[in-house]
């Protein structure tokens, strides 16, 4: 079973080339994420719930509630990944449909979700998801105020391109809560490790 966990050490923007223009390198010098193959995933981030997609009618009506990691991981094989924001350019065009075209193929490999997750509020999450036609196949999660990138250590300040603080572009297959494989982009601009592809061929 493969894994790979790659060096962050790019500018700290969404698209590299503005960073470029501007002569802007921010966001941290950390080598690798906190996170990492042989993790628990949910001792990583205690106390951290995620808000599933949903109306807000659906959120006052469940009294705005949240879901717990354990609830998530616990007992599942996952693939989890987790993106800079809903509606921006390779998240929509690439990164979800990587995962949704091919959900059969990780049905077929014995996985219980798909989860995509994003430093968003869960309405906007569900509203990118149904633009999307993805929430028949993949489970869209908020993460509002970053507690699990932060967590984690996959958060990354993308002010530059406007975003604030969000997250790196990422994969991960979870296995009764324990991470089996990690990928992480180079920057969040990049496409190369974190598709439906490349991990399923991990699994």
């Amino acid at each position: 079973m493969a894994s790979a966990i790659l060096k962050r050490t790019s500018p700290s923007c969404l698209l590299k080339s503005m960073a470029d223009s501007l002569g802007i390198i921010g966001g941290s010098w950390r080598s690798y994420a906190k996170v990492a193959v042989g993790t628990d995933i949910v001792s990583a981030a205690p106390g951290v719930s995620l808000q599933k997609s949903r109306t807000w009618d659906e959120g006052v009506s469940s009294k705005f509630s949240t879901t717990p990691l354990k609830d998530i991981f616990k007992g599942k094989k996952v693939v989890i990944f987790g993106l800079p924001g809903a509606y921006t350019g390779v998240c929509s065009q690439q990164h979800v449909p990587s995962y949704k075209n091919i959900i059969d193929k990780f049905k077929a490999k014995g996985i219980d979700s798909v989860i995509c997750v994003a430093v968003n509020d869960p309405y906007t999450m569900n509203a990118w998801a149904e633009k999307l036609q993805a929430k028949d196949a993949i489970e869209f999660y908020g993460d509002f105020d970053g507690s699990l990138h932060k967590s984690l250590e996959l958060n990354k300040d993308l002010s530059v391109a406007l975003l604030g603080h969000r997250s790196e572009r990422w994969s991960a297959y979870v296995e009764d809560g324990m991470v089996k494989v990690l990928n992480v982009e180079e920057a969040p601009s990049d496409f190369k490790v974190s598709s439906g592809e490349v991990i399923l061929g991990q699994i």
